[in-house]
């Protein structure tokens, strides 16, 4: 941190010392100046008794006295943050979410080849704190299990939302993450399910498990809003660290097990959407189904994701949306061995493993960048 900035963490024991927030706000306020603004880094501020509250008196106060101030607040779980709070802040801040790491990001910052990112995180999710046990498959497994998935499920959802059937919660996150980039009706789950529960409670454990940004429960596509309720949803885990430690068999291999490793990669594509800020559905008219429609700053994508044998009798689905809906373009993520099948039906398509790294903008290949080089040096 600069000399300007002051780091506050609202779970040390310094915290729980009377005058704590006034100590920390006069300290501020001597650090401020005219040639530039002072920075509060306020962490797990959701456990400070009535934090907005008081933050939003101590921003206006500054405000008042013209001090130059720049205020971050976090959380470790956006729930807590935001229910911790009856005070809306309302045009004092700047909202930000922190999703899980992307493949370029994993790779940027250890050092990794860019496309053995990629295919780490269909592996073994992204999560930072994990990779120093990459080598240690128990330890890593404990880290992901006690220091992550537990505090989301077993702690932050519990505290701050109306889970009168904890277990039921548990079963539910245990059959998501087994059903990677599956659709599964609210009945069928309700039927795998040891502590039955309504259907409406199940909707509503969904959507807190979306919250916690644990699993995405996808929509169907539709112009009708009556049919996007009514369709099944399409269960994304968000990411797959927490298939890889719910999984009794652990992370597939591309060989021994084509079928889950590609619902892995489909799992894992769609989830990098999901988590870079996309709105992400799925669309399906017996026996037609495309994977994934896109909308977004990413533009409008229709996308099927194969890591097997492209043949276009799998793709009729695709094409089909894409006639019905002409606004939004047709791509095929696949493995780069199945360029040639794509090309003959005349499909754009990616690389799966440049998908996660980048979304649907595929790196020209080398016809294409000599072909541009060669346009360039005739102008």
């Amino acid at each position: 941190m600069g000399p300007r900035a002051i780091y506050a963490a609202a779970d040390s024991p310094s915290a729980t010392v009377p005058g704590f927030w006034e100590r920390l706000w006069a300290q501020a306020e001597s650090l401020t100046s005219n040639a530039a603004p002072a920075v509060v880094l306020l962490d797990e501020a959701h456990l400070l008794p009535g934090w907005a509250a008081r933050l939003k008196s101590e921003w206006d106060r500054m405000q008042r006295i013209k001090k130059r101030l720049r205020v971050v607040a976090t959380g470790s779980s956006a729930l807590r943050l935001a229910s911790g709070s009856r005070e809306s802040l309302a045009g004092r801040f700047e909202r930000l979410t922190l999703t899980h790491w992307t493949a370029s990001s994993l790779g940027a910052v250890f050092g990794l080849d860019p496309r053995a990112a990629a295919e780490l995180l269909v592996r073994s999710g992204s999560y930072p704190g994990a990779h120093a046990f990459a080598r240690e498959p128990r330890r890593w497994s404990a880290y992901i299990r006690d220091a992550i998935l537990e505090p989301a499920i077993g702690r932050d959802l519990l505290a701050l939302a109306p889970v009168r059937r904890p277990a039921l919660l548990r079963q539910l996150f245990g059959i998501a993450a087994s059903s990677p980039a599956q659709i599964v009706s609210l009945q069928k789950i309700q039927g795998q399910l040891q502590d039955a529960g309504a259907l409406e409670t199940i909707a509503h454990y969904l959507t807190l498990l979306e919250e916690a940004y644990l699993v995405a429960a996808l929509e169907k596509f539709s112009r009708k809003a009556t049919r996007r309720r009514s369709a099944p949803p399409k269960l994304v885990t968000l990411s797959n660290a927490l298939l890889a430690v719910t999984s009794p068999e652990g992370a597939p291999e591309p060989t021994g097990e084509p079928a889950r490793f590609g619902a892995w990669v489909e799992n894992a594509c769609l989830a990098h959407a999901w988590n870079c800020g996309q709105r992400v559905t799925y669309w399906r008219e017996e026996p037609l189904e495309v994977d994934a429609v896109l909308e977004g700053s990413w533009g409008r994508w229709a996308l099927e994701v194969k890591t097997g044998t492209v043949d276009r009798s799998s793709l009729n689905g695709l094409f089909e949306f894409t006639r019905r809906f002409p606004e939004y373009r047709p791509l095929l993520v696949c493995d780069a061995s199945q360029s040639l099948a794509a090309r003959r039906v005349a499909l754009p398509w990616i690389d799966w493993r440049d998908f996660l790294l980048r979304g649907p903008v595929r790196r020209p290949d080398d016809r294409v960048k000599k072909r541009q080089h060669e346009q360039r040096q005739q102008r």
